[in-house]
């Protein structure tokens, strides 16, 4: 019985039992307060880490590896590094469990919530060299720095977080009361999604090129950009045109859009028809531009010919009428088989006076020998009587020989021995002997350079340089191929 109430009378009493449970409390708080920085006499695994920012961060913050928390941030202290940049030190007192990390593990300090709270996340690394207790993840496997909230909200300008807050307002507004709409919208996604997927996959093929396609949307974006502000005075100018068609908005442009399928479907079946005549008429105005720019210059001529011209062709119906037999007698002729076998003829007959032509037509065009002879021709008329008229000739003889003595009246021009302008048994070559002159050299060209086809472009005939003391049969040396004579040139044919 003693013993019973004994025990009883220790259990009971108050001062012990104050004394035990004031005991737990502080115990239970002392925990509570050093939760985050760890279980005492519990071992951790020590590591520093260098971060560019430690902005948000506070110690007792969460480090997590592959989302789970697997230690705290005991300590966070700034560090100036030797380019003067200040950077921050975190203290982790991470469990024993991670031990030990590889040497390349990164670092990344992310948010946890909206509101700002941040953790410390690790991502093992695959080296085979491994972090010792109290080492240092260096400054370079905790970039690239993160883009905080704040700074993700902070690059829009004010004037841009207004018109994004005016935007959500209104669709908002658009969509509240709508959710019967929306829910039938939903609806029929069914079968939109059905003709979206032969759509789509025309999108992801390699040769519709839409890479290609948002690149030129980028060039043409980068293109414009410095004329965004006359693009937005354009819009605000657009809702004043569009104001004043709303007043032909029903009948005329509703009746102008209703046609337009019509219109689509002729011309899908039309534009192929008459592609080829956009070919030729492509190819025809091509043609056309050097015409085209000479007219600035023949404008006022043409703008003249346009006024001359009217009423010419306000009487040009009755002159066509009184055509209409001319034309008649034409096409009969054309059809007449003879005539198609004069003109195979005539064909022949060209292409045998070609060559002809081919010489003939540069010996008048570059030397004007047919006029000349014409010329020379008509001067060699004499004056004649009632029974006609002769020729007036003169014989133009080379030099002759020694003059005779005792007889100066006697002209010796063709006493010389083979002379040019007499009969003669051998060419005349100078002086050979008593009674030879010498200047007596044959000079003959027969057939002289009339800038025929492979010959200079030169009239050489009767214009021949005389080379006294020496014998020149044929063409002259010396003469300059580009020596030309005009029709007034006094040369003899």
């Amino acid at each position: 019985m003693r013993k019973r109430g004994g025990a009883g009378s220790i259990a009971a009493n108050p001062v012990l039992i104050g004394a035990v449970t004031v005991l737990v409390v502080i115990v239970a708080v002392y925990l509570a307060y050093n939760a985050n920085s760890g279980l005492p006499f519990v071992p951790t695994y020590d590591l520093k880490v260098e971060v560019p920012n430690a902005a948000g961060l506070v110690k007792g913050n969460d480090v997590r590896l592959g989302g789970t928390r697997v230690g705290t941030v005991s300590c966070i202290d700034p560090q100036t590094q030797p380019s003067g940049k200040v950077i921050a030190v975190l203290c982790l007192k991470l469990q024993t469990v991670v031990k030990p990390l590889p040497a390349d593990t990164l670092v990344k300090i992310r948010p946890r919530s909206a509101l700002g709270l941040k953790y410390v996340q690790l991502t093992r690394g695959t080296s085979n060299q491994q972090l010792a207790a109290n080492s240092t993840i260096p400054l370079k496997q905790a970039l690239p720095e993160p883009v905080e909230l704040d700074q993700f909200f902070d690059m829009f300008s004010e004037r841009t977080r207004r018109g994004i807050q005016g935007n959500l307002t209104s669709f908002g507004a658009g969509f509240a009361g709508r959710g019967a709409d929306l829910n039938f919208t939903i609806r029929d996604l069914s079968p939109l999604l059905r003709q979206l997927t032969p759509v789509m996959r025309n999108l992801a093929s390699a040769q519709t090129d839409l890479h290609g396609f948002w690149e030129g949307l980028n060039t043409s974006a980068a293109a414009v950009a410095p004329i965004a502000e006359v693009q937005g005075s354009m819009f605000i100018h657009l809702d004043q045109t569009f104001s004043a068609l709303a007043d032909v908005a029903f009948p005329s442009i509703q009746d102008t859009i209703s046609e337009g399928p019509p219109t689509l479907r002729v011309g899908i079946k039309a534009l192929p028809v008459i592609q080829p005549f956009f070919a030729n008429s492509a190819e025809l105005f091509t043609a056309f531009q050097p015409g085209f720019k000479a007219f600035a210059d023949a404008s006022p001529d043409l703008a003249q010919a346009v006024r001359v011209g009217t009423p010419a062709l306000e009487q040009s119906p009755a002159f066509n009428a009184r055509l209409t037999t001319t034309f008649t007698a034409l096409r009969k002729f054309s059809n007449d088989p003879l005539v198609k076998l004069g003109v195979a003829d005539l064909t022949s007959t060209v292409g045998i006076l070609n060559p002809l032509v081919s010489f003939v037509t540069p010996a008048q065009v570059t030397c004007n020998y047919v006029g000349l002879w014409f010329r020379n021709l008509a001067s060699s008329l004499s004056e004649g009587g009632t029974n006609g008229q002769t020729l007036r000739v003169s014989v133009v003889a080379a030099p002759g020989g020694q003059p005779v003595p005792n007889q100066p009246n006697i002209d010796n021009t063709l006493l010389a021995p083979n002379n040019e302008g007499s009969p003669s048994s051998a060419p005349a070559n100078g002086p050979s002997g008593p009674g030879y002159d010498a200047s007596n050299y044959l000079h003959s060209n027969p057939f002289p350079y009339t800038a025929a086809p492979g010959q200079p472009k030169m009239c050489e005939a009767a214009n021949e340089k005389f080379i006294a003391g020496k014998a020149v049969i044929g063409n002259v040396p010396g003469m300059a191929p580009t020596t030309l004579h005009d029709s007034t040139s006094t040369s003899r044919p």
